[in-house]
């Protein structure tokens, strides 16, 4: 999808990879750090590969450094999932670079809106500040999802 001489690029990938187990460990162990159970919105690596869903990695010379997913709602509303920067790589700008090819994927894909949820919680003020950067909105509850306290919603309108 992307690359760049500093030897960084975005490729769509299955979640499945040997080699993504850390981006997933550290995703998961990060969800349930301040989260309730039943307020985690997070899906599984296995449930990453199906029909509707696109899977993007970040990997700097070959190493996984971030990934993310984006989940079709319907032919112009899609979803963000399991976005995720290893700690150590934080601060080099991946999320942005990661985030901007995912929201290119979706204006190639048709979507007139991109929309995700988070947590309120200090752990991910950096990604709401990155989402507010790059114009999200704060919005409410979307495709199934109830008003939680733990859950900050937000969405970008991809065309006028």
């Amino acid at each position: 999808m992307t690359t760049t001489d500093s030897g960084l690029a975005v490729h769509r990938e299955s979640p499945l990879g040997d080699d993504l187990v850390l981006l997933f460990q550290r995703h998961t162990a990060d969800m349930h750090a301040d989260t309730p159970p039943e307020s985690i919105h997070m899906m599984p690596r296995e449930a990453l590969v199906a029909p509707g869903i696109d899977f993007f990695v970040l990997r700097d010379h070959g190493r996984p450094v971030a990934m993310g997913a984006i989940k079709r709602i319907d032919d112009s509303h899609a979803e963000i999932k399991s976005m995720h920067v290893l700690t150590e790589e934080r601060g080099h700008g991946h999320s942005r670079r990661l985030l901007d090819a995912v929201i290119g994927h979706a204006r190639a894909a048709g979507y007139q809106r991109i929309s995700l949820e988070t947590g309120p919680q200090p752990i991910f003020a950096a990604a709401r500040g990155l989402y507010h950067r790059a114009g999200f909105a704060e919005c409410g509850p979307f495709e199934g999802y109830e008003a939680d306290p733990f859950s900050v919603f937000m969405t970008l309108q991809l065309t006028s």
